[in-house]
């Protein structure tokens, strides 16, 4: 019999972007990754191994009714996660910032024993959910954006560690103009407020629930060809790169009403508002890859779009 082709799937059960929303802007309140092993299930070529710190929790029942085999595992603790990799094929691993960050409990000692376990249990491919070094990017100008500088350093650990492994670069979360929400409705219509942004400075977007999904299983089913050169990459998810202007455009033809955008005042935590100004001012952050991304259209990644988005997620909240 040929064994399970397992696929091991960090953040399953919990919703990581409820601590990165109130922290540090980002928000992933429909995207853990619950939606990695959704996709997984639904593909069928992979069995999808939830990890989890309490397998006992609601969420994990749940996974378990479908038939998603859990397994405890704790970030922080590497012997136990050896226990709960052994038999992997392959990871998608993600880690939840630390705030204020602690040696030895923070995202880069997480990322290490994640990484460590793997390599010790003979994980043949590890997929991570990674964000670029601000500070490097700017060169030093913004050097406090610390869960950008903690994952991107665990992308460095990982590329040391001999792993074949591959990261994934996230955008902003078109998720956010419901669950933030970004958008507002006013007496003439809808605003959509961003702080720092002005109204022709361009970010990047992705619809992260459906887009992150679609690229962990083009990167799964064609990481064994040497001929992809997938070893080593990493891969921005983007779908679009625009103008605040032009999401207001895009969403106002959407909802069939006039929407606006506002640029609102810094937050006041210094390392997300010196993440929203280096991605104003970069950007977005990944101009240097075209979008879509064409080494992941060349995996057969079929990206969303932010018409589809606004069509299945935002008419029905906001439309009328």
């Amino acid at each position: 019999m040929v064994p399970p082709r397992i696929v091991s799937v960090f953040g399953a059960t919990g919703l990581q972007g409820l601590i990165t929303s109130l922290l540090c802007g980002h928000v992933l309140m429909r995207f853990s990754g619950g939606a990695i092993v959704d996709a997984i299930l639904k593909h069928g070529t992979f069995v999808p191994r939830a990890i989890s710190r309490d397998p006992e929790s609601e969420a994990s029942q749940k996974l378990q009714a479908r038939g998603v085999q859990v397994v405890k595992g704790d970030a922080l603790d590497k012997t136990g996660l050896i226990n709960a990799l052994h038999g992997s094929e392959a990871v998608f691993a993600v880690t939840v910032p630390a705030f204020p960050s602690v040696e030895g409990k923070n995202e880069l000692a997480q990322g290490k024993n994640i990484v460590d376990a793997a390599k010790e249990v003979g994980v043949k491919f590890f997929i991570w959910s990674c964000l670029p070094s601000i500070s490097k990017l700017s060169n030093g100008k913004y050097k406090n954006v610390t869960h950008y500088e903690e994952k991107d350093a665990v992308r460095e650990y990982l590329e040391s560690s001999g792993l074949t492994h591959a990261s994934i670069l996230l955008p902003a979360f078109l998720e956010n103009l419901n669950s933030r929400p970004l958008l507002k409705q006013t007496e003439k219509g809808y605003n959509i407020a961003m702080p720092i942004f002005k109204a022709m400075d361009r970010q990047a977007w992705a619809w992260i629930s459906r887009d992150v999904p679609a690229a962990v299983l083009a990167l799964l089913n064609n990481y064994t060809n040497p001929e992809k050169q997938i070893n080593g990459k990493t891969y921005p998810i983007v779908n679009a790169n625009i103008s605040c202007s032009e999401l207001a455009e895009i969403t106002g033809k959407a909802l069939g009403a006039e929407v606006t955008f506002t640029s609102v005042p810094p937050t006041g935590l210094l390392a997300r508002d010196e993440m929203f100004a280096c991605q104003a001012e970069y950007s977005g952050l990944y101009t240097a890859t075209a979008v879509p991304n064409p080494d992941l259209v060349a995996l057969g990644m079929k990206f969303s779009t932010i018409e589809e988005f606004l069509e299945s997620e935002v008419k029905p909240r906001f439309g009328k």
